[in-house]
């Protein structure tokens, strides 16, 4: 199968307060990726200063802190056909308001500042944001018993 990828996916904490999280799973299994790795988690500070590097200096930047370590998160891995791609736009916009109905902003969040749910932008970025919240070791490989009927 060729551009087989992983992907970061983390249900946020309003997300996972508000249970959509089985949602989530059910959407991407569904759409036939693999999961490959799952846990609920608090993230710490240092963590999420690792995983927002990028946005250390925006003005939003503290508030998204508090945000992220207000309650769980669902940090999840997922593997297929450019799952990172697809998985953005399963996700939906960035701004809730802008996001098409049917994906899972567009179906559940309202405000950019309570989202849902977070996932990579790029093959490389999937990588190390993977690396930052799994350890090798969590991370399972399997054969997907259905890739046969998912993929040609």
């Amino acid at each position: 199968m060729s551009n087989t990828e992983r992907t970061f996916i983390a249900v946020k904490p309003d997300g996972v307060q508000r249970g959509i999280y089985p949602e989530v799973l059910r959407r991407f299994t569904q759409r036939g990726f693999k999961l490959v790795a799952i846990k609920l988690t608090l993230a710490d500070e240092s963590l999420l200063r690792k995983h927002y590097a990028d946005l250390q200096d925006k003005p939003f930047f503290p508030s998204l802190l508090s945000y992220m370590k207000s309650g769980p998160v669902l940090a999840t891995v997922w593997e297929g056909k450019d799952v990172v791609k697809q998985g953005r736009s399963m996700l939906g916009a960035t701004n809730p308001l802008n996001s098409a109905p049917g994906t899972i902003r567009g179906d559940f969040a309202l405000d950019t500042g309570r989202n849902i749910i977070h996932g990579s932008d790029s093959v490389e970025n999937a990588k190390k944001e993977i690396g930052l919240w799994f350890k090798p070791e969590e991370l399972v490989e399997s054969k997907a018993t259905l890739a046969s009927w998912i993929y040609e």
